[in-house]
């Protein structure tokens, strides 16, 4: 009486499902039967006319009805699932149901349909004239259709109902129309039916708005909570959107703060939480007050739960209540308290408000929550939340406290943390932990430090065991070692360190080193000697006062300190001078005197000592010079070989001195022949010899020049100069030539001289023609003499054409000044006539 039939695809092909039915019987084929049994389902009872109707969605048949005697059969259809080995009818039929006529039937009588269609969630009945549109889920009639029959028609009825699966559309029909059923939004209300018979995950599938989520949440959370589940009342009260604002749920008004009370009246922490941490994961962005808000408040709840689970604790050790939360606190630092409470439950919460806390760090208010978790003793989570923060500040003085210096230091060396907390808490860590903090110095970069040197003088302040290694001393030597810190500050602490240190050594060491660049570029120390000098002198290290007065130069003082410590140390400082003899004999002349003094022997024997310390001068210092450090009363018998010894050295540079005189007076001889010969010396000159500058004839007549001014005339000739190569010049030439190719100055100073001379002879002239006495005018001739000859050397030194002065010439221009309208005169200058008067070439040139 009914067949249906549906394919899927699979991986071996294409399956085949076939659905008939009879009036009491419903078969499902899928395979070949040739070697098994066909299965059916039967259910007994009568009916006219049995349909069956599959509801397809997307071109799938989704589910079915069968009309049958004993009710509308209806279910799932799931082509292409696993199949099952029971019966055939179970291989593609899922969620089967039985929907009894008599829900339909107001009265007592039942009755059937006659025919049905089926849409998505509804089952059309025809029942007589009438169909009911019943709900598939809920089973309820929820509409009844009457049609607009002629009277020939309604006597007869409404013989049947049809669909269109394709289309979606269903029709009833007589014998002489058909009606259409329009359905509009079937599905609208089926959230409701599935929230009423309680199947949430149906109806939050079908709601169509946020309105009607809420009311499947609100619904769930309402159940949970009835049913004693707080924590999944909690979670379904949080995705109702209720935050801070009234909502108009089924029958009633609800709000935030009517979900947080119903659960602080019933006591339930732990929901609460659980309601107000979901409702900040639903919360946007945007709403920054509430996020704060919220989560502030999340945070006291954490720290309650803390502690109610501590306080579970302490009731199993037998302590006695109410504690605060700042006793609780301490009395997890006390004994082995907080190792035996270390229960899951504690570490799970803690971990979870950590979680917490690292989550929402940029929303929490930094003061309130801070705060809060000191209000509540919970130190150890108010240093990890100061640490997201960025509080550095915090952290460190927290394990400074807690003598955990490894910890601080590891904090201070992270590069977010500012350089200034290495140095505000340098003095507290270096006292705590010198070696940890001390290998975090030598570890960090850009460090000053300049800065330490208070936390380094607290330490080295405090009392020491005698082998313990000086931390501060070997950070000092790294940074003058290994960073080449020139900082005066940083060497004068290391200075006063090893002063202070019995073993010297390491002090003599650190001033004969060199830590500069060499006079040139730097000083060769960067301490300063005067500290150091006086703060020797504070410790009795005498040797290296010893050593600072001889870099200062104050040879005398290291000397005379160095003769109290040792005379062999003396002797070293005295060998240090070099360059003065003076003061290198002096210092010699105190060692000499301290160790005549100090001697202890005989007599005989205080002299070979003193002459034998007069060998280790090498000749610096004789018998003499020491005798009058010995008494009056000593003989001279005693200083006879030493006495003997000098008056042979006296004799050996006597004669020595005789032999250089000797030489020197050769030397002299020598020198006065060579002068005489120089007097005596000449040069040929040819009469057509040319001066080098005029270019005339050097034998000329006097009178051509005029009289050289400060010059005598030769006979008839100007006076002229000739030189060892062979080049000539007037002087009044060679003057000029000079004193346009030389320099500024050395120009004037040839003029000057010049003026000077003609000055002179002039009054020469003068005296000559009886003008003046020769007592009171006449310039002595040794000045004309001076004069002439500061002349010739300013002048004639050297050939101007061969010496210096021919180089330094190729600086002057080619042209003189004087010359310059010589150099006009070659210019070619446009002619004077109109443009028409041009000269035009030819052609063919």
């Amino acid at each position: 009486m009914g067949l249906q039939m549906e394919t899927a695809s699979m991986i071996n092909g294409t399956r085949y499902y076939v659905m008939a039915v009879t009036p009491t019987r419903l078969y499902s084929f899928t395979g070949s039967y040739l070697d098994r049994t066909v299965h059916f389902m039967e259910l007994p009872g009568d009916i006219a006319n049995s349909e069956l109707h599959f509801f397809i969605k997307q071109r799938r048949a989704v589910h079915f009805a069968w009309l049958s005697g004993a009710g509308m059969y209806h279910g799932g259809l799931n082509f292409g699932g696993q199949q099952s080995s029971s019966s055939g009818n179970e291989n593609f039929i899922e969620n089967k149901a039985l929907l009894d006529y008599s829900k339909l039937s107001e009265g007592a009588e039942v009755v059937k349909p006659s025919s049905m269609a089926l849409s998505e969630f509804h089952f059309l009945l025809l029942l007589g004239n009438k169909v009911k549109v019943v709900n598939r889920i809920s089973e309820k009639i929820i509409e009844e259709l009457q049609f607009d029959q002629t009277s020939d028609s309604a006597s007869k009825g409404i013989i049947g109902l049809c669909s269109d699966a394709t289309a979606g559309l269903f029709y009833a029909y007589d014998q002489n129309s058909i009606f259409q059923v329009s359905i509009n939004d079937e599905g609208q209300d089926m959230w409701k039916v599935y929230l009423d018979m309680n199947e949430y995950a149906a109806a939050l599938a079908n709601c169509r708005d946020p309105f009607q989520r809420d009311q499947v949440y609100l619904v769930q959370a309402e159940a949970a909570f009835s049913f004693k589940d707080y924590l999944r009342a909690a979670s379904f009260y949080a995705k109702v959107n209720l935050l801070f604002k009234f909502t108009i749920l089924i029958n009633y008004i609800l709000s935030f703060e009517e979900v947080t009370l119903k659960f602080i009246s019933i006591g339930e922490q732990d929901a609460l939480r659980t309601f107000v941490l979901r409702k900040l994961d639903n919360l946007e962005k945007s709403d920054k007050c509430q996020i704060t808000m919220i989560s502030t408040w999340t945070t006291e709840l954490y720290l309650d739960k803390a502690c109610q689970t501590l306080t579970k604790g302490l009731a199993s050790h037998s302590y006695k209540g109410p504690y605060t939360s700042k006793e609780i606190n301490r009395l997890l630092l006390e004994d082995d308290f907080a190792s035996e409470n270390n229960n899951l439950e504690y570490q799970s919460i803690i971990k979870e408000f950590c979680t917490f806390l690292s989550d929402n760090k940029d929303v929490l208010d930094e003061t309130t929550t801070m705060k809060l978790l000191e209000s509540y003793g919970r130190v150890e989570e108010l240093v990890y939340f100061a640490s997201l923060k960025g509080q550095y500040e915090i952290v460190v003085h927290h394990y400074i406290q807690q003598g955990e210096a490894k910890k601080a230091l590891e904090v201070l060396q992270k590069p977010s943390v500012p350089i200034d907390l290495q140095y505000k808490f340098a003095p507290d860590l270096v006292a705590l932990d010198a070696y940890e903090t001390v290998e975090s110095w030598m570890t960090t970069k850009n460090l000053n430090p300049r800065k330490l040197i208070p936390a380094m003088m607290r330490y080295s302040s405090e009392p020491h065991a005698k082998n313990e290694t000086h931390e501060v001393i070997k950070y000092l030597e790294y940074c003058v070692h290994r960073l080449h810190n020139e900082n005066p500050g940083i060497h004068n602490l290391l200075l006063s360190l090893y002063a202070k240190q019995e073993d010297d050594s390491s002090l003599l060491r650190f001033l004969q080193s060199k830590f500069g660049k060499g006079p040139e570029n730097g000083p060769e120390f960067f301490y300063d000697p005067k500290y150091a000098l006086r703060l020797c002198l504070k410790e009795k290290r005498m040797r290296a006062c010893v050593h600072i007065y001889s870099m200062m130069s104050m040879h005398e003082e290291a000397v005379a300190l160095a003769l109290q410590i040792d005379s062999e140390l003396a002797m070293a400082e005295a060998d240090k001078v070099e360059d003065d003899e003076d003061l290198r004999k002096k210092l010699w002349l105190m060692i000499a005197k301290h160790v005549v003094e100090q001697e202890k022997g005989t007599k005989r024997e205080n002299i070979r000592k003193a002459i034998a310390f007069l060998k280790e001068t090498d000749g610096l210092l004789k018998i003499e010079d020491i005798l009058p450090f010995f008494p009056d009363f000593a003989l001279i018998d005693d200083f006879k070989e030493a006495i003997c010894s000098s008056l042979e050295d006296y004799n050996k540079q006597i004669e020595q001195l005789k032999e250089e005189m000797n030489d020197a007076t050769h030397g002299a001889d020598n020198i006065r022949n060579d002068i005489s010969a120089l007097a005596q010396r000449c040069t040929i000159i040819d009469r057509d010899e040319e001066c080098g500058v005029c270019q005339r004839k050097i034998l000329t007549a006097g009178r051509e020049f005029g009289t050289g001014r400060g010059y005598t005339l030769v006979g008839q000739m100007a006076p002229f100069y000739i030189f060892p190569c062979g080049h000539a010049f007037h002087a009044e030439c060679l003057i000029v030539h000079v004193t346009r190719c030389t320099v500024e100055t050395h120009a004037e100073y040839i003029l000057d001289l010049q003026k000077q001379l003609s000055l002179m002879g002039s009054e020469a002239r003068r005296e000559s023609n009886g003008t003046l006495s020769p007592e009171e005018s006449i310039p002595s001739m040794t000045t004309i003499d001076k004069l002439r000859s500061q002349l010739d050397d300013a002048i004639a030194s050297e050939c101007p054409f061969c010496g210096d002065l021919m180089i330094r010439k190729i600086f002057l221009p080619f042209i003189n000044p004087e010359e310059e309208q010589h150099v006009l005169s070659w210019e070619i200058k446009p002619s004077s006539g109109s443009q028409r008067n041009s000269i035009s070439l030819p052609a063919s040139a």
